[in-house]
């Protein structure tokens, strides 16, 4: 179900924020990540607050509309999308925390969190709390953030068999960043790692991962967290291309090739292609909704075997990326050399979504849990 009031006041907003993209769009690259103007315009919007409690005075979207949010920041420009869903996505945590807790988080209303699972660190119980030292890759948003929230493996003395994990919650100030965000898309999602060296968390300052424990009773916060941390980046490929799509299309207005006098929107040839390209994407958005609801409803039912519906999920996100990359080469090829042209907006697009799809969330090791599930196997990983 969609709540028309808050997810229609949230695009309104993305759409205000039109003019301060475009004036920005050059010092996104240049800095490697957003403008602080830009960064604090999307958190003044509450673009970073998306799955926010109501009861903490959030919007809480479905993530069916949280795609439809973020889906339309990523159109304005790749790394924005990007950092709305995963800041958006963060605001989650609130959902894991003792309300005092949560509240003293997200007191600040441009609260942002940068949720860390690329690795795993170190945390030492001590009195009222932990002790936590590691280091994290890709830190989207870390220039702008107040908090970050690492993944670590419980460190106690005499402990047997595998350690517990958590996630750790700490303030800004408590962290290193290290300038290792040198790439050839994305750059202005800022992605650095960052590290915690001994810092001090309290308890009521974590929560189990990815065996966690909601104290809120939205839908979104009982849904396995792995499959919410999937989604709030998967829903960014298809949106690319999308944007794709619109450039080409504004682009085959009036061009014609060379020795010819017929526009390229006028031939058939070209006409397909884009018809095809068109196909693609919706039947890959239209599977990645479809696996979304069928998930929630079953969470909604009180089923505990999940597994095969979080592999289906995670089939259609790693379906979602490759249909983005196979639709944006159809038009690619559709559009010819002005794809390419530096500064344009197509060859601006097409590298942001080859660094997109590099996620874990959208690999390829989905198609092989889907096929090991369908032929009878176990899903050979609990990563899903």
């Amino acid at each position: 179900m969609r709540d028309h009031d808050t997810a229609d006041l949230l695009l309104d907003r993305l759409r205000g924020l039109t003019p301060i993209v475009e004036q920005h769009r050059e010092a996104i690259d240049a800095e490697r990540r957003l403008p602080a103007p830009l960064f604090g315009a999307l958190a003044e919007a509450g673009l970073f607050r998306l799955w926010l409690p109501r009861a903490l005075g959030g919007p809480e979207l479905s993530p069916l509309e949280f795609m439809e949010v973020v889906e339309a920041a990523t159109a304005l420009d790749a790394s924005v999308g990007w950092i709305v869903g995963n800041g958006g996505g963060a605001s989650r945590v609130a959902g894991y925390l003792p309300e005092t807790a949560a509240k003293r988080v997200f007191a600040d209303p441009r609260a942002f969190l940068v949720l860390a699972t690329g690795a795993v660190g170190r945390a030492v119980p001590t009195e009222g709390g932990y002790r936590v030292t590691g280091r994290w890759p890709y830190g989207s948003g870390i220039h702008g953030a107040t908090g970050v929230a690492g993944l670590c493996a419980v460190a106690a003395a005499g402990q047997e068999g595998p350690a517990p994990t958590l996630m750790a919650l700490a303030p800004i100030d408590a962290v290193a960043v290290i300038d290792t965000w040198q790439v050839s898309g994305l750059k202005g999602t800022g992605s650095c790692d960052f590290t915690l060296d001994d810092v001090f968390v309290p308890a009521d300052h974590v929560f189990g991962y990815p065996d966690q424990h909601a104290v809120m009773p939205g839908l979104v916060y009982r849904l396995p967290v792995v499959s919410t941390f999937s989604w709030s980046v998967s829903v960014v490929p298809l949106a690319i291309t999308r944007a794709i799509s619109a450039d080409v299309a504004g682009l085959m207005v009036d061009r014609m090739r060379v020795g010819t006098s017929v526009a390229l929107r006028e031939r058939e040839s070209i006409q397909s292609e884009v018809g095809r390209a068109e196909a693609i994407l919706r039947a890959a958005r239209a599977l990645m909704v479809e696996a979304m609801s069928a998930l929630m409803a079953a969470v909604e039912r009180g089923e505990t075997a999940l597994i095969p519906r979080r592999a289906d999920l995670r089939l259609a996100t790693a379906h979602a990326a490759d249909s983005a990359l196979r639709a944006a080469a159809m038009l690619e090829a559709a559009v010819g050399a002005v794809a390419i042209q530096e500064g344009g907006p197509l060859a601006r697009r097409l590298r942001d979504l080859r660094a997109a799809v590099q996620h874990v969330a959208m690999s390829p090791n989905s198609f092989i849990v889907a096929g090991r599930l369908r032929l009878g196997l176990d899903a050979g990983t609990m990563r899903i």
